[in-house]
């Protein structure tokens, strides 16, 4: 009884293992960093990335990121994508946190690749 239980566990692990996307070598990685204001908890956020999009992640480096992330909750997940200098350039609302991680997936995934930073000041003399 317990070898059937383990096979059919083992089994069952395999086959979610399966059913993951998965990664597409030729996507660009995307780097967010999260908003201090954020509320979500970025350990969910980062979950539902994995499962919808495995070329985004999450970084707490803002220089190495290519966009801020907000995340806020007021009876809907709230995302919003924040790019260098400031832009709002996308945001979502959604009754569950993986919709909105998937709508913000597409968008990412539709965007033209970014640098890390902004550039840097020119040298004074």
């Amino acid at each position: 009884m317990k070898k059937l239980a383990l096979a059919s566990a083992v089994l069952l692990l395999a086959g979610l293992a399966a059913a993951r996307p998965k990664p597409n070598p030729d996507a660009r990685q995307v780097k967010l960093v999260m908003a201090r204001q954020s509320t979500v908890d970025p350990v969910e956020i980062l979950k539902h990335l994995g499962e919808k999009c495995p070329n985004v992640t999450i970084t707490t480096n803002p220089r190495h990121s290519d966009y801020m992330l907000y995340a806020g909750w007021g009876g809907n997940y709230r995302l919003m994508i924040i790019k260098h200098g400031g832009d709002t350039i996308f945001a979502t609302e959604t009754v569950l946190l993986s919709n909105a991680v998937k709508n913000v997936c597409r968008f990412l995934d539709s965007q033209p690749a970014q640098t890390s930073a902004p550039p840097a000041p020119p040298a004074q003399q």
